[in-house]
């Protein structure tokens, strides 16, 4: 039951982070959850565990986390385009 919820709340986060930054991200649901356990993970490890925590994810830093994967990987895809 934990990997569901992780599951559930990773893509929470991603779909959040995706709303926040007007930015699409790429393969819809799928892409919200790993954006969202991806990006959770990685604000975690550059802010710390604090803060409200639901799911394993301490969610501010998880939030911020997500919303700067979201960012990067949009100029990224951005910049192959071109």
């Amino acid at each position: 039951m934990g990997i569901l919820w992780s599951i559930l709340i990773g893509g929470l986060i991603g779909w959040a982070a995706g709303a926040i930054t007007k930015r699409d991200i790429p393969y819809g649901i799928l892409g919200n959850i790993i954006a969202g356990i991806v990006g959770a993970n990685l604000g975690m490890w550059i802010f710390g565990a604090w803060g409200p925590r639901l799911g394993g994810f301490a969610l501010i830093p998880a939030l911020v986390g997500a919303i700067i994967l979201v960012l990067v990987t949009s100029a990224v895809l951005r910049a192959i385009k071109k």
